[in-house]
């Protein structure tokens, strides 16, 4: 908020008084996980909309007051520093949940922070091959742009086509503008209740501000070892067995894995 609250128009302070009370909501039911998770809540979809018809600083600013002290008080409870050095949201398509993953310094092991539901996305699996196939990408990617002006109230823009996707899809065009946005409406992106993109947008404007990126992880789903064994397509098999390798990898060390790309394939 480059202006601060006193030079904002037209009733921000009716704005910060009448969001006060959505900053301290009522408590999310705890995320079971392993023993290094145990802050982490689960983060499910709401019906709650945001007005329409707001110009994008006013989405950014009704954000950061409606949702920063949430933020702030989830990542106190997984015991992570706020803002935090790191961030990756990991996404399993089948089950429709977003993970959050962060770290407050340097090089140190991530922890789970909240496990979001995913309003509506594709739960087709398999790799995002041209455009206007509907489907998510899969496999390794970064925030790369922010858009508060989105038909969807707020968008961050995930990376693909990345080089792997370039190096092995033949079809022209890829597609792109894979979005993770609010409105609960999707064709091939991930999107969120508005309450929910508002919580991940502040998120990733404090990483964003610190100078960092933020990781996005796609996975088909969780059981990746029951999908493979499952699979007729020995190519698909082999596609995900990288992605396996990449989800192990970072359950081993609780960092973002950071893959090459080595005949084709995403090498580890």
């Amino acid at each position: 908020m480059r202006s601060g609250i006193c030079r904002v128009e037209n009733g921000a302070w009716v704005l910060f008084l009448s969001l006060a009370f959505l900053a301290f909501a009522g408590p999310a039911r705890a995320d079971p996980g392993d023993g290094a998770d145990q802050g982490a809540e689960f983060r499910p979809a709401t019906d709650w909309r945001a007005p329409r018809g707001l110009a994008p600083s006013q989405r950014d600013l009704r954000a950061r007051l409606a949702r920063e002290p949430v933020v702030r008080r989830m990542f106190a409870k997984a015991g992570v520093a706020w803002p935090p050095a790191r961030m990756l949201f990991r996404v399993f398509k089948e089950e429709r949940e977003l993970e959050v993953w962060a770290s407050g310094a340097g090089d140190e092991p991530m922890k789970r922070v909240a496990t979001y539901g995913i309003c509506s996305a594709p739960r087709t699996p398999g790799p995002k091959s041209r455009q206007g196939d509907n489907l998510v990408p899969e496999g390794f990617y970064r925030i790369d742009a922010f858009n508060p002006a989105s038909a969807y109230h707020l968008s961050m823009r995930v990376s693909y086509p990345n080089a792997w996707d370039r190096r092995r899809s033949r079809a022209r065009p890829l597609g792109g503008a894979i979005m993770i946005h609010g409105n609960c409406v999707s064709i091939g992106c991930l999107s969120m209740t508005d309450e929910r993109i508002e919580e991940l947008w502040v998120m990733a404007q404090a990483v964003r501000a610190a100078g960092h990126a933020i990781d996005v992880n796609l996975y088909p789903a969780r059981d990746l070892r029951g999908l493979i064994e499952r699979e007729a397509d020995p190519e698909l098999a082999a596609f995900w067995r990288t992605l396996l390798a990449g989800n192990e990898q970072f359950e081993r060390t609780r960092r973002p894995p950071r893959p090459g790309i080595r005949d084709g394939r995403y090498a580890f």
